[in-house]
This record gives structure tokens, C-alpha cells and sequence, in this order.
């Protein structure tokens, strides 16, 4: 055991304290902004081996301002191309249907989960997803313009381990 004065375990507790403090927000932070939207955790799944397409998701788009938004589209080099998504009941059958835009009421969150209402389909994947695995996603919406955000690859948790698969 070190033998250490207790102004030594003060000083290094206080700056391990510090440490921790200014070190939390950047390690467990995941959300972007771009004018009056808060883009919460963008995240894919790993992907299904042998299937060439993926889905992004969000755990919400809040729109703080006054003035709706949309989401029109979105870019990124893992996949030919990306759609938005609706899940739409048609009978008793749970439907996906690419929609043109996803509406962002003002003073609301938009949640694009697992099971939920939207997501964001990847077409023709460059590569399978791994957890871990990491990659830029670019948003584009109609008032805000282009925010490009860092998606993170891993297993869902919680509510989204029971939902929606591709």
C-alpha cells in the first residue's frame, strides 16, 4: 500500500474527480445539433449475415424551435443509398414504406427506434455492421440544412432488443 499525506489523497482525488467530470460528457455523449434541432444517439444494429441492406435509427430528432421542420434524406459511403421509412398498419399487416419526409413539429421529438413509427433503411451495404463498428451518417433537413453525425453499430437494448429487424 502506498503511504500517501492527506493533502496528496485530497490532490489526487480531487484530480481524478476532475478528470472524470470533464471526461464523462465527451465518452458517453452521443447528440448533435444543428439551429433548433437536438439529433439524440444515432445508432444501427449489427447487421444479419447475407443481407445487404441495414437501418439507422434515432433515438429522437427534438425540434426546439417554433417552426416545423423535415427530415428529407440522408447520405452516408456504408450503403448505396438511404431511404426514410414509415411503418404503416395495412390491415392486419405491419407494413415499410419510403416516405418523401419525416415531419418535425416544433417543440417535439420525432423518435425514428427500433419498432417505432420511422427509421432510416441503408440500401445495398458495403459491408456487414459489427458492434463497435462506427460511420458518418449526413442528415438533411429542409429548414436546417446538412448535419453529418456518427453513427454507432451495437446490440439493441431495453425496449428495441424485442422490435424491429431487417
Amino acid at each position: 500500500m502506498i503511504g500517501l499525506s492527506n493533502l496528496a489523497s485530497r490532490r489526487l482525488a480531487a484530480g481524478l474527480a476532475a478528470a472524470l467530470l470533464t471526461a464523462t460528457p465527451a465518452a458517453f455523449a452521443h447528440g448533435f445539433r444543428i439551429g433548433d434541432l437536438e439529433i439524440d444517439h444515432p445508432y444501427a444494429v449489427p447487421s444479419i449475415a447475407g443481407a445487404p441492406n441495414g437501418a439507422a435509427y434515432l433515438r429522437g430528432i427534438r425540434n426546439a424551435g417554433d417552426r416545423p421542420d423535415r427530415l428529407l434524406g440522408a447520405a452516408t459511403t456504408v450503403a448505396t443509398r438511404v431511404e426514410l421509412h414509415r411503418m404503416v398498419l395495412d390491415g392486419d399487416v405491419m407494413r415499410m414504406r419510403a416516405v418523401d419526409a419525416i415531419p418535425l413539429p416544433p417543440r417535439a421529438m420525432t423518435s425514428l427506434r427500433h419498432g417505432g413509427e420511422y427509421h432510416l433503411m441503408l440500401i445495398d451495404l458495403k459491408q456487414p455492421f459489427k458492434d463497435g463498428d462506427r460511420f458518418d451518417l449526413t442528415l438533411k433537413f429542409e429548414r436546417a440544412g446538412a448535419r453529418t453525425v456518427s453513427v454507432w453499430v451495437q446490440n439493441p437494448r431495453g425496449d428495441a432488443a424485442g422490435g424491429h429487424t431487417h
